[in-house]
């Protein structure tokens, strides 16, 4: 969610049920709330959508129409802050939803949509927003030490509550929707298919894995692949889970997970492959991860890099940030270029897989939402609130633009063994059809 403070236009209030106030100094709290209403709708760029207090107020775009089919109503306790609302938006409205002082009747996608929609465009106002998003803020940095506490934050809270919500290999990145009929579960194999080809590996390539989250893509490799891979995490929970489901499979022969930083990755590989890691290095490490890459990749080699991103240079919102993902950081093409041009990488590739994560967050978000009883027993009712603020903004997030999914394939420059075509990529797709014509 990214609201933009504008000047407002004329907003109306209608009271669907009038309840007497006792006292002057009630009534003048009562107004005094209804006028920042009225200023906070403005300042979203008046979207069609129903603010309520808790004495019945409604304060809308559209003055006198009443209640509308279909209507979004977001309650706003007294208990809710407005002023600092007012003025921090983009911060107190997540902060405020995960506390339980603004509720949301509704598809909260679709209101966070028609905030988006309805602030208005401008350098001016673009710049305001950038103001309110706080950007002189001190970002959590990404040293050794502090890298590890960032990524237990997120990943360490327990591999049960992900397997409510994740598919079943337990892939936490974007998945790859071949055709709008395949499920989570299809997707997100079909994303490992779409990087492995990428990479071009065959069996006996040997794979070094940055970044590895589950381990899904790992034993992906090696299973379907016939590549020997050696992957690296520094999240306990998850290096756990994937050398038990490594065991389960059979692959400890071809498959060794190390719980170690991604900076001290030794030996040599003829695949480098990094999906969802880059968002947690900082920009102050680009260049060394190149180095990192520049060390260990054979000169035949190739190295992919998935990550979100933007369109140009800008930190996640200082929400996101505190409560979801310290230390993150999501970087832009050219930022991406501080990791391949110091060491004279090719760019083979670029693809920007977007829409594919807003409907991968939309998945999650239905699965989670489906969870949430069991969800509230493992944490409470803010935790969940939170994560589903979180599901609902990063769908938001994709399906605008505010966030970009790279994936960058890399080779030495002087490797003239690159494929003439992407064929290659697509080879499948027409063999499917044919398969089944």
């Amino acid at each position: 969610m990214d609201p933009v403070v504008a000047e407002t236009s004329r907003v109306e209030e209608s009271v669907a049920v009038p309840v007497p106030v006792a006292g002057s100094s009630a009534r003048r709290a009562t107004g005094w709330r209804k006028w920042l209403c009225r200023r906070l709708l403005g300042s979203a760029g008046n979207p069609s959508v129903c603010l309520v207090l808790d004495d019945g107020a409604e304060i809308r775009t559209d003055a006198g129409t009443g209640r509308h089919t279909g209507e979004i109503r977001v309650l706003i306790h007294d208990d809710c802050p407005l002023l600092a609302l007012a003025a921090d938006p983009i911060y107190q409205f997540p902060h405020q939803f995960s506390c339980g002082t603004i509720e949301v009747e509704g598809d909260l996608v679709e209101l966070l949509g028609l905030i988006n929609d309805a602030r208005p465009p401008g350098r001016v106002l673009a710049m305001v927003g950038r103001l309110v998003s706080r950007p002189w803020r001190v970002q959590k940095g990404t040293s050794l030490w502090r890298a590890r506490q960032n990524i237990s934050h997120h990943y360490d809270i327990g591999n049960d509550f992900y397997r409510l919500w994740l598919d079943r290999r337990m892939v936490y990145t974007c998945a790859y929707y071949e055709s709008q009929e395949l499920t989570l579960e299809q997707a997100q194999v079909a994303k490992m298919d779409h990087v492995c080809r990428k990479l071009e590996i065959e069996p006996g390539d040997t794979v070094i894995e940055a970044g590895c989250g589950w381990g899904a893509l790992a034993r992906h490799i090696a299973s379907c692949y016939g590549a020997r891979v050696r992957a690296f995490n520094i999240s306990r929970e998850q290096i756990a889970w994937a050398r038990q489901r490594m065991v389960e499979e059979g692959l400890s022969d071809r498959v060794e997970f190390v719980e170690d930083d991604w900076r001290n990755i030794r030996g040599r590989c003829d695949k480098f492959v990094s999906v969802g890691m880059l968002e947690h290095v900082g920009r102050r490490n680009y260049s060394e991860l190149g180095s990192v890459i520049d060390r260990v990749l054979e000169p035949g080699g190739r190295a992919l890099i998935h990550s979100i991103g933007r369109n140009q240079p800008r930190h996640f919102d200082h929400w996101t940030e505190q409560r979801i993902f310290p230390g993150a950081y999501p970087p832009s093409p050219a930022e991406m270029a501080r990791i391949f041009e110091p060491h004279c990488f090719s760019v083979l590739d670029v693809e920007n897989l977007r829409l594919h994560y807003a409907r991968t967050c939309r998945d999650w978000l239905e699965r989670f939402d489906d969870s949430a009883e069991a969800v509230r027993e493992m944490f409470d009712e803010a935790f969940v609130r939170t994560w589903r603020m979180y599901l609902a903004a990063s769908v938001n997030a994709f399906q605008i633009g505010g966030l970009q999914l790279f994936q960058v394939l890399l080779a030495r420059e002087r490797d003239n063994t690159v494929p003439w075509t992407r064929r290659h990529l697509y080879d499948h797709i027409e063999k499917s059809a044919v398969s089944g014509s």
